[in-house]
């Protein structure tokens, strides 16, 4: 058996024992590719939050939106209720009273509404925007530009940036 040690090369033993190591600029590289990864997560990571984040602002500013689209038509209703009364009787002493009451109601429901980003809308006089406005009739006037509101049959809201209503409109046209 001493012979045989004798025969083989120095250092065959390490070599058949040890694996072989990377060298020093493919462990760089795998570095750098590790740290490009954990780069690119952490990135999409923070996207990811702040997208969270901006749909939960967003979420929390419309929140009461169709709660507020409801609430429209009780405005509309107290405001007809407003026009439906004779101005010969508006000085009859318990219609007056009624109407201070039912006017009382509009304007807290309209200060709430402005409390909360919505914003009345009637065009009267401008021209007509399709993405505020709704035109339900058309009427010749002389005295206005054609496409031109000519009168507010509802008046329209707007939520902050968003169109809650869109106003109905009648529009002038071309003689």
């Amino acid at each position: 058996m001493a012979e045989q040690d004798q025969m083989r090369p120095v250092g065959a033993e390490n070599e058949t024992k040890q694996p072989q190591q990377p060298s020093t600029v493919e462990l760089a590289a795998e570095l750098a590719a590790t740290k490009d990864r954990l780069l690119r997560a952490l990135a999409d990571q923070e996207n990811v939050r702040s997208q969270a984040r901006r749909d939960r602002d967003e979420a929390a500013r419309f929140a009461a939106s169709g709660f507020a689209r409801d609430l429209l038509s009780s405005v509309d209703n107290l405001e007809r209720a407003i026009a439906s009364v004779p101005e010969a009787e508006r000085s009859w002493p318990v219609v007056a009273n009624l109407l201070q009451g039912v006017d009382a109601t509009r304007r807290a429901l309209l200060d709430t509404f402005a409390n909360h980003g919505l914003v009345r809308i009637d065009p009267l006089g401008e021209p007509f925007d399709p993405h505020r406005h709704e035109a339900s009739f058309e009427e010749s006037d002389t005295q206005c530009l054609p496409g031109t509101v000519t009168r507010v049959i509802q008046p329209g809201y707007m939520q902050h940036d968003r169109l809650l209503r869109p106003a109905l409109v009648g529009v002038s046209k071309a003689a």
